[in-house]
């Protein structure tokens, strides 16, 4: 029986465990039958390593060249012809992407950068390609700074707590102005982690449909 592919986005402040859920999802959809690409942002073109130099103090970069170089890496994630997400829909995959457009709207727009701006910038990859399904793993700034505290000796540029406080403001003010453009599902990323990856599979069962399930 066929399968519908889908493309997944997660979303989430730091340390909301999306890495772990990506992971969790696509086993799930595997076991379903369905081919999974899973992917992140920044990628590891040379877009994202020159974002990852910036957000490891490497090299210097203004908020708004930093922000600019997220829109061009996720357009590149989209288009490009050796594993892009486009291509992989294509071939049939469903595509479940650690970040998309709304990391940015949230993460680039607390630096005194209008989200008007950041949406603007990122325009060409929403008319492209919007996800069947963003997944919002919602946890609380304190409880993203707890994780993030645990083995770690050193932080990326928006790994503080002030930062993960507008971060997570920037989220909610994103999904209130564009929540009638996307499809947003919200799960409660305090909880256990087979608590939040059953909730997500709910979600996405409904998207899939009783006859490719």
């Amino acid at each position: 029986m066929s399968v519908k592919n889908l493309f997944i986005a997660f979303e989430g402040i730091d340390g909301s465990g999306k890495s772990t859920q990506v992971k969790l999802l696509a086993e799930f959809l595997t076991h379903k039958g369905h081919k999974v690409y899973t992917t992140f942002e920044p990628t590891d073109s040379r877009i994202g390593v020159m974002i990852r130099d910036i957000f490891n103090h490497r090299m210097e970069g203004d908020q708004r060249v930093i922000a600019a170089l997220f829109a061009a890496d996720r357009l590149n994630h989209l288009l490009n012809s050796q594993d892009g997400i486009l291509k992989k829909l294509k071939e049939g995959y469903t595509v479940i992407t650690d970040r998309y457009y709304f990391s940015s709207y949230a993460y680039h727009s607390v630096h005194n950068i209008d989200m008007d701006w950041v949406i603007q910038a990122n325009s060409m990859s929403a008319d492209l390609l919007r996800p069947d399904l963003n997944i919002y793993i919602d946890i609380s700034p304190d409880v993203s700074m707890e994780r993030l505290k645990k083995g770690r000796n050193s932080f990326e540029m928006y790994e503080t707590l002030e930062n993960q406080k507008m971060v997570y403001d920037k989220y909610k003010e994103a999904f209130d102005r564009l929540g009638d453009a996307e499809k947003v599902f919200v799960t409660d990323g305090n909880r256990k982690t087979d608590l939040i990856a059953e909730d997500i599979r709910i979600a996405v069962e409904a998207l899939i449909g009783p006859g490719n399930n």
